[in-house]
């Protein structure tokens, strides 16, 4: 399942203003921004989705897809996953091949198919039940992550982000053990492709259920998010921004732990509070 490696950014010219006490000064330079382009996802040969991403690490990206849509259960559901040769070749197609025995009706995939924008990866679904998608199990896991650790991750995941230190305009998520050390981080102008990316690393390695593993995302924590976390067995989600009403009830519905606005020397714990060790209680200011 090589890949082909593909350019994250590019290099455009701006315009730089800046004001200062002798009035407007402009200049033009060459910036880098972060390469967002459509990606097609298919099973099989009929389309599931089309979603506009960061050009890497896009089977990652089309199997975790296919994994919070429910479409495979595991990385043994997958038999190859190449790029779509057909016609000019721009590497913005992929097909998934489904293993002997996994199940799967085209029909519904076709009539499931649906755009997804950079911003909203539930966006064009045709019901509030598609939406929701599909059932999560509740999350079995004897984790404990002291605080300390948790406060820690923001520093580890920003170092980790190349792309958005040229760009500043990517999101990530990124993979933790319970002592703090980063696994792996996905980064992609999609908070959701980014998280496809990270579970869709986990399911062709064979790691899911991500039973021991915190997810830290660099933005909030909608509904969709903290599903796809849920569905991957993560006991523990958390962001540096703030969670939904939605993702919060997800959460302690199926036994997350949910942590939001993970800064500093603080955060806020919205699910799951006995998952976190050593938190000292000084009050509600």
């Amino acid at each position: 399942m090589a890949q082909l490696r593909r350019a994250s950014t590019v290099r455009r010219p701006v315009e730089q203003v800046s004001v200062g006490p002798d009035g407007v000064a402009r200049r033009t330079r060459a910036d880098s921004l972060a390469t967002e382009e459509p990606l097609e996802i298919r099973v099989a040969g009929t389309r599931v989705a089309v979603t506009m991403r960061t050009p890497g690490a896009d089977f990652e990206l089309a199997a975790g897809f296919l994994f919070a849509e429910g479409i495979v259960s595991s990385g043994r559901d997958v038999a190859a996953i190449r790029y779509c040769t057909e016609g000019e070749q721009n590497f913005n197609v992929v097909d998934v091949v489904l293993a002997p025995g996994a199940a799967w009706d085209p029909a519904t995939l076709a009539a499931r198919a649906f755009a997804v924008t950079s911003a909203c990866g539930v966006c064009g679904k045709a019901s509030i039940e598609e939406a929701l998608g599909p059932a999560c199990p509740r999350v079995s896991s004897d984790l404990v992550v002291p605080a300390e650790v948790l406060l820690s991750l923001p520093d580890t995941l920003r170092a980790a982000q190349a792309v958005f230190d040229r760009t500043g305009g990517l999101h990530a998520a990124a993979l933790f053990t319970a002592g703090g050390q980063l696994v792996r981080v996905r980064e992609d102008v999609g908070r959701h492709n980014a998280l496809d990316k990270l579970v869709g690393a986990a399911l062709l390695n064979g790691e899911i259920p991500l039973s021991r593993g915190i997810v830290l995302a660099s933005g909030r924590l909608s509904f969709e998010l903290a599903q796809k976390a849920a569905r991957a067995g993560v006991p523990v989600l958390a962001a540096v921004s703030a969670p939904s009403s939605l993702a919060v009830e997800l959460a302690q519905s199926v036994g997350m732990t949910l942590a939001g606005f993970v800064r500093g020397s603080r955060f806020n714990v919205y699910a799951g509070g006995a998952r976190i060790a050593a938190m000292q209680t000084t009050g509600s200011g």
